[in-house]
């Protein structure tokens, strides 16, 4: 058999194995149910937060700010990202809407400012 016009000398066969089924993937083989989804708590994201009213006490660096709700505690909260995105900015005295972490209860994000 003569070489092709390009140069490169003919071409190698390739391999038929057979059709392949639905659940049969390239990389290897895959589970043949999907892995369980988790349920959704009480928020959107699924995390379980706790939302809570409060009152910015200071403005700190880099988009910091405490909060004092009204049980009288204190939370390190920072600014959402969609509050980032819109530019709002909060200045102290500003009634606010924050989640507070299950996992750690002394920081929290603020979602919506209120005045």
């Amino acid at each position: 058999m003569a070489n092709p016009p390009n140069g490169r000398g003919p071409k190698p066969q390739q391999r038929n194995n057979g059709p392949r089924s639905n659940n049969q993937q390239r990389g290897g083989a895959r589970p043949s149910s999907p892995a369980p989804v988790k349920a959704k708590v009480s928020s959107d994201d699924g995390e379980g937060e706790i939302e809570m009213e409060g009152v910015v006490s200071a403005v700190l660096a880099g988009t910091m700010f405490r909060v004092k709700v009204a049980n009288g505690h204190e939370f390190l909260a920072h600014i959402s990202g969609k509050m980032r995105k819109r530019f709002i900015r909060l200045v102290v005295g500003d009634r606010v809407k924050i989640e507070v972490s299950p996992y750690d209860m002394s920081k929290a994000r603020i979602t919506f400012r209120l005045n």
